[in-house]
């Protein structure tokens, strides 16, 4: 790649920058809640492809330096110096080089956007419910790490100290653009607690990542919502709710339910219910979208279906493997330990160069 070959973009998007600086110099774009979130997302991804660039530039112009320096050095020990910052500046070109394609491919429009997970066990009994709680410690230290607000919506306990089902809200920079690789069916492979034979056993956990739904993106008529208030079951968080404060709602022309008996608080359970609902129901928009376009334009990612088999955790061979790119991690420990990004990031490399070669293909 030369400058040449992406000058062309880059004077679009720099058209594009000023205009989204000069939307936010007006101070009327603050009471605009929903469009001042969605021109701050777009600006900071310019503004970092911009970075990218400059420094691109820059580290060209250094070893093109050290190129002519290298030609009439004849000092060994000056020559290995030369050699070694070229070697560096190799490194950062092809880094800057990989970040700006990255940046030029068309934004996933919920990469900006606020997250909901859920989790649920799945095959595998108590053993899942231990899982899925482990999974849960996983994303919430995650979180911590990241530096994004993690808040616990919903989250009923199983017997023996995991879950039977927890949601959970993140918000913060870069949430679902990298969350969303998590959505499907997560394999889990150790013996058991319980087990007293020493037999590995396999359960799975489904997790499903959904972005918050935006005022502006459904239209939901409150005649469509139907509520329903009952006595919490179980142990609905810090303890049994001794008052009718558990909330279901439905939205009638899907049959999309939610309940939450998480809070005392009716009115705070309804307003959870609420959330987790809209966050399903333009999930399902969006999957209704997706599938009236070609198979082939479709994400490399997958769907997002909570049924795709997308991991397994190996616990004796410490061996985390994603399916979907083929990559096998053997510090199993240390990703359980809030260390997603050992997956992550070759996760999203690989995932954006897929879409850049079926950008190259389109064209």
């Amino acid at each position: 790649m030369t400058p040449q070959d992406i000058e062309q973009p880059l004077r679009n998007l720099r058209e594009k920058f000023h205009e989204l600086e000069k939307a936010l110099a007006d101070p009327g774009i603050y009471g605009k809640v929903a469009e001042f979130k969605k021109i701050s997302r777009e600006h900071r991804r310019l503004e970092s492809l911009f970075t990218s660039y400059d420094r691109w530039l820059e580290a060209i112009d250094q070893r093109r330096e050290n190129h002519e320096l290298l030609s009439s050095e004849s000092d060994e020990d000056m020559r290995e110096m030369i050699q070694s910052d070229l070697e560096s500046l190799d490194h950062t070109i092809e880094q800057c080089e990989r970040d700006i394609r990255f940046a030029l491919l068309p934004p996933d429009p919920n990469d900006g956007k606020n997250i909901i997970v859920e989790i649920h066990p799945a095959a595998g009994g108590d053993e899942s419910a231990l899982f899925a709680g482990e999974l849960l410690r996983l994303y919430l230290r995650y979180a911590e790490v990241k530096g994004w607000k993690a808040e616990i919506l919903d989250q009923t306990a199983s017997d023996l100290g995991g879950i039977k089902t927890v949601s959970f809200s993140l918000s913060g920079d870069g949430v679902y653009s990298r969350m969303k690789y998590e959505s499907g069916v997560h394999r889990v492979q150790r013996i058991p607690v319980t087990e007293s034979g020493g037999r590995i056993h396999t359960s799975t956990v489904t997790v499903a990542v959904l972005p918050e739904a935006e005022e502006v993106e459904l239209d939901i008529n409150p005649e469509d919502l139907r509520f329903d208030v009952f006595r919490s079951s179980g142990p609905g968080g810090q303890c049994v709710n001794t008052t009718d404060s558990a909330v279901r709602v439905t939205h009638i022309p899907t049959g999309i339910a939610v309940a939450s008996q998480q809070e005392k608080s009716q009115h705070r359970n309804k307003e959870i219910a609420l959330r987790i609902l809209y966050a399903r129901l333009l999930e399902a928009k969006q999957q209704e979208e997706q599938a009236k376009q070609a198979a082939d334009k479709r994400s490399q990612v997958g769907t997002g279906d909570r049924s795709e088999r997308i991991r397994t955790y190996n616990f004796p061979q410490n061996r985390v493997t994603d399916h979907r790119f083929n990559i096998t991690n053997y510090a199993l420990g240390a990703i359980m330990e809030g260390d997603l990004d050992a997956l992550l990031e070759p996760i999203i490399a690989i995932d954006c160069e897929r879409r850049l070669e079926a950008l190259n293909q389109a064209e």
